[in-house]
């Protein structure tokens, strides 16, 4: 698990969605407020997300999704973590996640989702306020 010092953020674009505007957008807002930020680009499998984060060393997985696909690609993301024994990296998520379901996939391990419109500050406001030590 990364280390104390600055919050690193694996930013996601899961599936065959190719609208990643939001998705740049948090990148950069977090960038911005002093977190380090890997952006893994369109189409990654819940595999190279996984794997990547556990690489990169990160404190959280932030999923962006818009496709629906949500219902297959949260439980495979948790799934993985805890098969490589990385259940410590926090999920987060944003996209169209109906509000219906939010609760459920808070049991299951997605710790925080931001639907349309949420404000960029905060996602800050909720990252810098978790403890990553």
């Amino acid at each position: 698990m990364a280390s104390k010092g600055k919050i690193r953020v694996l930013i996601a674009k899961p599936g065959l969605d190719g609208h990643d505007r939001g998705a740049k957008v948090i990148a950069r807002a977090l960038r911005d407020s002093g977190m380090e930020v890997i952006y893994t680009g369109l189409r990654q499998t819940p595999e190279d997300i996984v794997e990547a984060a556990i690489q990169e060393d990160v404190h959280f997985i932030g999923l962006s999704i818009l496709s629906g696909a949500h219902t297959h690609i949260f439980p495979r993301v948790i799934d993985l973590l805890k098969e490589k024994d990385a259940e410590d990296i926090k999920i987060i998520a944003g996209g169209i996640i109906p509000d219906e379901e939010i609760p459920k996939w808070n049991e299951m391990g997605i710790e925080a989702i931001f639907g349309p419109g949420s404000s960029t500050k905060d996602i800050i406001k909720y990252i810098d306020g978790k403890n990553i030590e």
